[in-house]
């Protein structure tokens, strides 16, 4: 690629074509080719002028104004490479990243977004995603939330720059944000413990969400208001937890005299992460082992007002395990 100059973007046209090439290989946009174009027209490295990687003492951070053009040249092909970047550290905790472009392709394909649907978006991250839904929707349809005023800010600039103008609240995502509501559709880039009853309850009947949960992707359609079902996509997904009142991801108990095979497995692992504070590890391993080892697919969840539960194969079925109460 070979910074040019001295001009830090030079070779993004380049590398973003080059990265688009890269997702549509991968098959991400096969359900929806018209999200190529729109990965074509929003330049992601306008999002992520600065980023992190893993260093032996912590993270090094990248960035655009590097006076050292190797440096500017890392930068850019980092911006416009098909991995996940972390975006914002805080006390040696990462708290904000940028998702792996192919994955984001895959989501928004399985989300449905059309011209004119109405957007919430939860987590603000660096305002790349908002600008690839508010290019395919309208930047007066997409909204998107963040808790942390650092980030909404930042990713307010960004969009700025970008020539994107949605709506960039900051406020806390398990509430929605009703001021703009009834949605069509609602897409989480935080990991959740619990779908929050809000979102349904602010979408019209027939809309989707869609959003990390137990390292799968949960996509629900909702039925009527405050009622929303569906299943698990076969996509593994691993996100920074969500802030506020639906916390992330809930840690995996004690697994100690598991077989070492089995914990390997990365299907087991989804299934101990969606059942964690429900069953034992030892009670989950049996179920897996009676069940066929079931892949992700055949795990759902429903909402129904201020009932969750989580399911494998009928929502009706044996097996359920609620994830709402004192999970919350």
């Amino acid at each position: 690629m070979g910074a040019q100059g001295t001009d830090p973007d030079a070779g993004a046209d380049a590398a973003r074509a080059a990265l688009v090439r890269e997702i549509a290989v991968s098959g991400a946009f096969d359900g929806d080719p018209a999200w190529r174009e729109v990965f074509e027209q929003v330049p992601r490295h306008v999002f992520v002028p600065y980023y992190y990687l893993p260093a032996p003492t912590g993270y090094r951070r990248l960035w655009r104004e590097d006076p050292d053009p190797r440096e500017r040249e890392r930068w850019l092909r980092g911006a416009y490479a098909d991995e996940p970047l972390a975006t914002r550290v805080r006390d040696g905790e990462l708290v904000s990243s940028s998702s792996q472009p192919s994955l984001m392709a895959r989501m928004l394909v399985e989300l449905d977004v059309r011209e004119g649907h109405r957007v919430l978006e939860i987590g603000a991250g660096t305002g790349y995603n908002a600008a690839l839904l508010a290019r395919r929707a309208g930047d007066e349809n997409v909204t998107t939330v963040d808790l942390d005023p650092e980030i909404t800010e930042s990713a307010r600039r960004h969009l700025a720059t970008a020539g994107f103008r949605p709506h960039v609240v900051t406020g806390d995502g398990a509430a929605g944000c009703p001021e703009h509501a009834p949605y069509d559709r609602i897409i989480a880039t935080c990991a959740l413990r619990a779908v929050p009853s809000a979102w349904p309850a602010q979408c019209r009947p027939g809309a989707r969400i869609l959003a990390p949960l137990a390292t799968g992707l949960i996509l629900l359609t909702v039925r009527e208001a405050g009622h929303a079902e569906g299943r698990f996509l076969h996509t593994p997904a691993y996100f920074v937890p969500l802030r506020g009142g639906t916390q992330g991801e809930e840690p995996v108990q004690h697994i100690g005299g598991l077989p070492r095979r089995v914990l390997a497995d990365e299907l087991f692992r989804f299934l101990l992460s969606l059942t964690a504070g429900r069953l034992d590890p030892h009670e989950a391993l049996a179920l897996w082992e009676r069940e066929g080892r079931p892949v992700r697919e055949r795990f759902g969840i429903t909402v129904s007002g201020e009932h969750e539960w989580a399911w494998l194969d009928d929502p009706e079925g044996p097996y359920a395990w609620s994830l709402r109460s004192d999970r919350m």
